[in-house]
């Protein structure tokens, strides 16, 4: 499967986040890109950690969600989106899933909400796959997918040859990686490695174009290594091939639950 990563930077009209999206797809498309992932909540934008970002209701996830669906379908691009998912009982920091024939697949909420989250985002009670093209997907969001390893092994152990990661990851102290996985840098990327190897899975991880980013997007494969990223804080679509064969998912199926 031919992948796309759009790092893009944070809108704070989500009209014209989606714009962007339009544009991105058609890029997608023109690289022949059939799966295309967003960093978390790109729309309405990242809330809680001093952007501007828009009201957004149910009536706009509505609006948005048939126009997403209008763009895989025109251009034969799936795609996750982050974006808020307001609900009767409180919003969720969610990833919508499209097909590339602009079905709508569902919905991946971030289940483990970050402390600093709760009091605005209600955290999601299922986790789920995907499928498209005949490969099992997963989607894990920012903090569950830095902190919970548990949430990228569920996927693993039930057949995800790929987890996506959509994530905001700003550095606190402006002091960014030299390089990936900086030995002086955060946690951050050397987690993306683990995440990977230690399910034997592809690991996709997706940021906003930012100028502090400490967590850059990118592909490690199933044994921990890096295929490709983008340059931090470049907006652009990073476009790789995985091979799903390649991802067994071995380490994370010979866990013995019953030991622990």
């Amino acid at each position: 499967m031919r992948i796309g990563l759009a790092s893009l930077p944070h809108f704070p009209n989500p009209n014209d986040g989606l714009a962007a999206l339009a544009q991105m797809f058609e890029t997608a498309a023109e690289h022949q890109v059939r799966l295309m992932c967003t960093p978390e909540n790109f729309l309405p934008g990242m809330r809680g950690v001093g952007l501007d970002v828009a009201n957004w209701s149910a009536a706009d996830l509505g609006r948005a969600k048939a126009a997403l669906s209008h763009m895989a379908r025109d251009t034969g691009v799936g795609a996750i989106v982050g974006i808020e998912r307001p609900l009767r009982e409180g919003c969720h920091a969610s990833a919508l899933v499209i097909s590339p024939e602009g079905a709508v697949l569902g919905f991946q909420d971030k289940v483990q909400v970050d402390p600093a989250e709760d009091d605005l985002f209600v955290p999601g009670t299922a986790r789920r796959l995907f499928e498209i093209d005949g490969v099992t997907f997963a989607v894990t969001i920012c903090h569950e997918g830095w902190r919970y390893p548990e949430t990228v092994r569920w996927g693993a152990r039930r057949g995800a040859s790929i987890v996506f990661h959509l994530q905001y990851s700003p550095a606190a102290d402006d002091i960014l990686p030299e390089t990936w996985a900086f030995a002086d840098g955060t946690m951050h990327e050397k987690a993306a490695i683990c995440r990977a190897a230690e399910n034997h899975i592809f690991f996709a991880t997706v940021n906003f174009a930012i100028p502090n980013c400490t967590a850059g997007t990118a592909v490690i494969d199933p044994n921990g290594r890096l295929v490709a990223q983008r340059p931090r804080g470049q907006a652009g679509l990073l476009v790789v091939d995985i091979d799903p064969e390649a991802a067994t998912g071995l380490l994370a199926k010979r866990l013995r639950d019953a030991v622990y």
